[in-house]
């Protein structure tokens, strides 16, 4: 019976504080080696089987991805620039000449889930790569756009950013004959506006919490 406390006992404690040593995290000072071997049939399984189950998704996204085939070489591609963190090539269904994709070199299946540190790099690139598009094309304009997530039209799941390189008048995009509508400064606004201050400021809480631990 209290070996089975025991076990509910650190479980819970483990859930609250997975990161650091169980004794500094509650006032009754189990034995971190007591804990570990109390619950290891149980929750340490399940959270190492669910580890291994999104590793091996992982490897399976990676070996259907011609992204992942084109960085280690297995599919051909027109490279335009790499360095440790990314990669530019053409893409190979453009809409318009010189349509270009920057891709990272690491497998994110969409933005969303990509390190901020591998977005500022690939972001990092877009002036120095737009550049020298814009004047191989002949143009003086071109979209930057992130498709992230299948119903914004995404269709190869890697995170990558679209340099679309436009001219005065192509018509490209059908969206940009719309005409758009103000802003109406109304209730349904204004609770939109503060529910997305509220989850950026609880997202911006959370990652700070989890730095200083």
């Amino acid at each position: 019976m209290e070996t089975r406390r025991l076990a509910v006992l650190c479980s819970h404690l483990r859930q609250v504080d997975s990161g650091s040593s169980i004794s500094t995290s509650t006032s009754t000072k189990w034995p971190r080696s007591t804990c570990i071997s109390q619950v290891s049939t149980s929750n340490c399984v399940a959270t190492l089987g669910d580890r291994r189950i999104q590793d091996s998704k992982k490897v399976n996204e990676e070996k259907d991805c011609i992204f992942c085939r084109i960085i280690v070489g297995d599919s051909p591609a027109f490279k335009l620039y790499e360095d440790d963190t990314c990669l530019c090539i053409l893409d190979l269904n453009p809409l318009s000449h010189g349509h270009s994709l920057i891709i990272p070199k690491a497998h994110f299946s969409s933005l969303e889930t990509t390190p901020p540190s591998v977005v500022g790099a690939m972001c990092s690139k877009v002036p120095f790569i737009s550049n020298a598009i814009m004047r191989a094309t002949q143009c003086d304009s071109f979209n930057l756009i992130v498709n992230s997530g299948a119903a914004a039209g995404q269709v190869i799941f890697h995170t990558h950013l679209h340099i679309i390189p436009r001219k005065a008048r192509d018509q490209l995009w059908k969206s940009e004959s719309f005409r758009r509508k103000p802003l109406k400064l109304d209730e349904e606004v204004t609770q939109l506006a503060d529910l997305i201050q509220k989850l950026l400021r609880f997202a911006d809480d959370k990652s700070k919490a989890g730095n200083t631990e």
